[in-house]
């Protein structure tokens, strides 16, 4: 009776012991797996990743317009490309300016979304600095690059029928590593 009794006793902590394993390994997959689902459906913004537009252009014409907001942490002075107007579909090319202020190595990192938000599962990114570490030296000034089109199957979603003009937002912050 008590080894049935023990045996039981160690099946169930088995099973609670790989219960609060799985949730460990849960809480640590859950940023993998909302960044992936954020991908994937466009939510909160995010964008796509390209290599290039296999679908053409259209005829309708997209206003981007990008912004850019600096940490008060960050010592760098960010200036955000000015808008441009083309038709969905081109690829285009922009350029940040970041300059850093300070009289040491910083390194900083951005983060992005999109307005509207249900535009950024239609707007694709062919090249990026964003969730790159970028440590700018002393008084350095330097350009970073976007490269990226507006999907044209934007076009077929009636809810953005209106949708004149899309934001891209970058926020910049410092890095927990320090500049080299």
């Amino acid at each position: 009776m008590h080894e049935e009794r023990g045996r039981k006793n160690k099946r169930v902590g088995i099973m609670l012991g790989g219960l609060a394993f799985g949730m460990v390994g849960l809480a640590f997959a859950s940023v993998p797996l909302y960044q992936l689902f954020c991908q994937v459906t466009g939510y909160g913004g995010t964008t796509q990743v390209a290599s290039d537009n296999p679908k053409g252009v259209i005829a309708r014409e997209m206003t981007t317009r990008f912004d850019v907001n600096v940490d008060t942490d960050l010592s760098w002075t960010v200036q955000a490309a000015k808008p441009i107007k083309d038709q969905i579909g081109r690829v285009d090319t922009v350029n940040y300016i970041a300059t850093n202020n300070s009289d040491k190595p910083v390194t900083g990192q951005a983060i992005f979304n999109v307005v509207p938000e249900k535009a950024g599962v239609y707007f694709n990114k062919i090249e990026c600095f964003c969730f790159t570490e970028q440590t700018l030296q002393p008084g350095e000034t330097v350009e970073m690059p976007i490269v990226f089109f507006v999907d044209p199957d934007l076009d077929k979603n009636h809810e953005l029928a209106t949708v004149k003009e899309i934001t891209l937002s970058y926020t910049f912050y410092a890095s927990d590593n320090e500049g080299s």
